[in-house]
């Protein structure tokens, strides 16, 4: 298949998907080389950019997503009335932190850190699509294991978790250094989160 039948297949999939299409999935279906296949959506992705259109290709770990372009958001909004991104308490963005750089991480692992009850913060991040089930971990009452979604990625502007600013990781069963979730609250979304005391 040449470059550009290559991308005409790529982009209307993307567009009927939705949401994001694995790599290999894209290969499978066009019966081409996961390296064609990267290659043709990133050439793909940096025409839509260069040429500011209307939509752009993110790349999201090992899978593509067509999205609006973010200089268009406001006339979407008119136009579809759509929600902003999810607002997360201060309790929820520690929670989340924690999870992003510890996954796939127990709830308990969660509290351990943060030093409080965060069943309401999980509970809540499930809820919003930013966090998922990932598994139990093989031990005595077999804890659900928690790992962030796709959404959390796009959410915060991510392409891969590798792009999570750098923290000095706490080692379980040592005092918890404050810094480690201070310097977690690096990521930063659209809008500033609200602030709500969990009880």
């Amino acid at each position: 298949m040449e470059l550009e039948e290559l991308q005409r297949a790529i982009e209307a999939i993307l567009f009927a998907a939705g949401e994001r299409v694995e790599i290999s999935r894209l290969a499978m279906a066009l019966e081409a080389d996961e390296k064609d296949i990267e290659e043709a959506t990133d050439k793909l992705a940096d025409e839509f950019a260069f040429n500011r259109r209307g939509v752009r290709i993110l790349r999201l770990d090992k899978g593509y997503q067509m999205v609006s372009s973010g200089e268009m958001a406001d006339y979407i909004t008119k136009a579809l009335e759509t929600r902003k991104p999810p607002k997360l308490s201060s309790a929820q963005l520690e929670s989340l932190t924690i999870i992003a750089y510890y996954q796939p991480a127990t709830k308990a692992m969660v509290e351990q850190l943060r030093g409080v009850d965060s069943s309401y913060s999980v509970s809540a991040l499930l809820n919003k699509k930013l966090i998922e089930e990932a598994g139990r971990l093989n031990v005595p009452g077999r804890p659900i294991l928690y790992k962030t979604t796709p959404d959390f990625l796009r959410t915060f502007g991510l392409s891969s978790l590798e792009e999570l600013p750098p923290i000095e990781k706490v080692e379980f069963g040592e005092p918890i250094m404050e810094e480690a979730v201070a310097e977690g609250e690096q990521l930063q979304m659209a809008e500033t989160p609200t602030t709500t005391e969990e009880s």
